[in-house]
């Protein structure tokens, strides 16, 4: 019922910044969050951020004051701008949406910290 294609992951040096922006279609009426994760090789799937549709925000602890999450409704589009990247924050990141009943997965892109 809902899909969400992910982008802007690349490459980016220790220190950079990136932003990765998640567009949501089809019936979205439903959805009352989104959120961010990411998985490594070798460790489960990690909630990043999150942020409900009344405005209210949650970041893990390791990227608290490094990661800002946003939307813009007028383009059904949640992002999460990354700065100050560190080599620890490399990871497949995925957008999530969550619904009174349904919740759904984007993609997953491919966000490389290294020099």
């Amino acid at each position: 019922q809902v899909q969400l294609v992910e982008s802007g992951g690349g490459l980016v040096q220790p220190g950079g910044s990136l932003k990765l922006s998640c567009a949501a279609s089809g019936n979205i009426f439903s959805i009352y969050a989104m959120a961010w994760y990411r998985q490594v090789p070798g460790k489960q799937r990690e909630l990043v951020a999150s942020q409900h549709n009344n405005g209210i925000t949650n970041y893990a602890d390791s990227v608290k004051g490094r990661f800002t999450i946003s939307r813009d409704n007028a383009k059904n589009t949640v992002y999460l701008q990354m700065n100050s990247l560190k080599p620890e924050d490399t990871a497949v990141y995925y957008c999530a949406s969550y619904g009174d009943s349904d919740d759904y997965w984007g993609q997953g892109t491919q966000v490389t910290v290294s020099s």
